[in-house]
């Protein structure tokens, strides 16, 4: 059976020859390039790690596809496996080596506790204004602290290499199921006080923050890389789901190999 493929790319970052050429590629070993990204077997990102986030979310955070990333230029992501400097090298991995994945997990997002959204990295909660954000952390039905400070991410595994470790929070396993809770520049003084670390929550905990309406109520929301256009929000609930999607697996390529190649 023939698999199918569809590419994902920003139309003012790849050339229309470039697209044919890739194309051509791909039905020269067989494969069907498809315009539906409802049907392909595999989705290919064209671009960073930027677009390849907002390929997974445009295309419905798929269960049963593979995502493959294919970077523009030689420079490898997290998420990129292959660049269009070698685009033959995909192909050819894909028609004749054994083709494994492996599984990132995902977090539900529900802000005003209306139907919530999936992120693969992140969700971020910073102040909009030149002016701390005072947010009630509750897990489950606990309440924990009161935050201060520009902000909070609350990230999976695989988006814990991403902004939260650049707030220095840790670097976490994706087979663990569990998400992380990052402070941006807490107070920490006599009136104010916060655990000041990330803080690492089971899969079967709910994490509620609740904002303090005192003339910063719209905060920026960023769902992944993308902001979330919304004015007043009162609330945000996360967890983590039982869906993932799936990434190509390479020899000697799995999740800490991109990690060393990544930042090592």
């Amino acid at each position: 059976m023939t698999s199918s493929i569809y590419f994902y790319y920003k139309k003012d970052h790849v050339t229309k020859e470039t697209l044919e050429l890739l194309e051509k590629l791909a039905i020269s070993y067989q494969f069907e390039v498809t315009k539906k990204s409802n049907v392909a077997d595999y989705i290919i990102c064209l671009g960073d790690d930027g677009v390849f986030l907002q390929s997974v979310r445009n295309t419905g955070f798929r269960e049963n596809c593979t995502y493959i990333g294919m970077s523009l230029t030689n420079a490898h992501g997290l998420y990129n496996d292959f660049s269009l400097e070698e685009p033959e090298t995909l192909f050819q991995t894909l028609t004749f080596a054994p083709v494994e994945t492996e599984q990132f997990p995902l977090v539900d997002v529900s802000i005003n506790d209306e139907v919530p959204f999936y992120c693969l990295n992140e969700v971020s909660i910073r102040s909009s204004i030149i002016k701390t954000i005072a947010i009630e952390v509750y897990i489950d039905n606990l309440y924990l602290e009161r935050f201060r400070g520009d902000g909070l991410i609350v990230s999976t595994p695989s988006g814990s290499t991403a902004y939260n470790k650049s707030l220095n929070g840790a670097i976490l396993d994706p087979t663990m199921p569990c998400f992380q809770m990052t402070e941006i520049a807490s107070l920490n003084n006599n009136d104010y006080r916060t655990l000041g670390t990330s803080l690492v929550l089971s899969h079967n905990k709910k994490l509620r923050l609740e904002i303090i309406q005192d003339g910063n109520d719209h905060p920026i929301i960023g769902l992944d890389n993308e902001a979330y256009a919304i004015r007043n929000i009162n609330n945000i609930s996360v967890q983590m789901t039982n869906n993932f999607i799936h990434l190509i697996k390479l020899p000697n390529n799995n999740y800490w190999e991109r990690i060393k190649r990544t930042f090592l």
